[in-house]
């Protein structure tokens, strides 16, 4: 127990000189959904019980709950042009020591370079790259801790920018209740290389969610609330910009549901997702179809998984993610 409340307290240090950090352009990489099943339950979670090692980097604790030996490869399409691939390895060490190592690549095509006349020069392939290790620890039954270390590249033409990061995370789950809890600081960290020599923040967020059985029955509830150091009504795409957004809209707009359906064989899974904040910023843009709803689906056999899911990210685009895995 006291292991638990080290823990506890390490999260909270590491959280408080983050509270004013906000997202800039540069390190955005570091907020895309990296699982499939994160993905297809609204794009955050930071509680389900899974064995997807993707899940490592929406909170490290819940790397506990992989199978050892794992290794998993996903893709994503994203804006026009814009592929997003990853790569996850996790092992265990012990009952108690898990491990995993993850790489992830997001491309965003080839471009022309313009000299200041608008004269074509060249040719250029913006790029970020993460790569980082996660370790979680089972403190006791029911509660895991974990951490991730990440640096994230980034480059445009000649330029280019490197940061460091970490996550750290909570898990409490009881199996006889069907019950998880999840708690995660994410991205704490800073540029060490800048565009320009101009720093900026890292888009920190603090997450906490749980996800519950419905009573008897084969579904489960996710609810993940995000965003928790920020509030001011300057940080929402609204539909003009002197338009602020009423209180019980930004509480809203914090939370996350999913509806996740497991068959009883674990032969193949479902989820439903509602991301509050992306339909209403959808909605703004002009864009109401299908706002805010994710959807996804996986099969598992023996030792081999694979999934996909859909989310809209921009009234221009939609998006489709797949991974596989394998436990050898």
């Amino acid at each position: 127990m006291t292991k638990k409340y080290i823990f506890l307290l390490l999260c909270l240090i590491i959280c408080l000189p983050s509270r004013s950090q906000m997202s800039t352009a540069t390190t955005n990489v570091l907020t895309l959904p990296t699982s499939v099943h994160a993905t297809a339950m609204g794009g955050e979670n930071v509680s389900t019980i899974a064995d997807d090692p993707a899940l490592m980097l929406h909170n490290p604790a819940l790397l506990a709950n992989v199978s050892h030996n794992t290794l998993a490869l996903d893709f994503m399409t994203y804006a026009a042009g814009t592929k997003q691939m990853g790569a996850e390895y996790v092992r265990a060490f012990g009952e108690r020591h898990t491990g995993g190592v993850f790489a992830r690549y997001l491309g965003f095509g080839s471009m022309d370079e313009t000299a200041s006349d608008g004269s074509v020069i060249g040719t250029f392939s913006p790029k970020d790259i993460v790569i980082g290790a996660g370790y979680s620890y089972l403190l006791s039954d029911r509660w895991s801790g974990g951490a991730n270390l990440k640096m994230a590249y980034s480059s445009i033409a000649d330029f280019s920018t490197l940061a460091l990061a970490v996550d750290v995370g909570l898990n409490y789950y009881n199996p006889d209740k069907d019950f998880s809890f999840g708690a995660v600081a994410r991205n704490v960290g800073a540029q060490i290389m800048h565009y320009n020599d101009l720093p900026e923040r890292m888009p920190f967020s603090l997450q906490m969610g749980m996800s519950t059985a419905l009573g008897n029955t084969p579904l489960r509830l996710n609810l993940t609330a995000v965003n928790l150091t920020r509030w001011r009504s300057s940080q929402y795409c609204t539909d003009t910009p002197e338009r602020s957004i009423g209180w019980t809209t930004n509480l809203i707009n914090h939370f996350v549901v999913g509806l996740d359906y497991t068959s009883s064989n674990d032969l193949f899974w479902l989820s439903l997702g509602y991301n509050f904040r992306r339909a209403y910023e959808l909605k703004a843009s002009g864009s109401s179809a299908l706002a805010g709803i994710t959807v996804g689906g996986g099969l598992h056999v023996k030792t081999f998984s694979f999934g996909v899911s859909y989310a809209r990210y921009h009234r221009a685009f939609s998006s489709l993610m797949f991974n596989a895995s394998y436990s050898f």
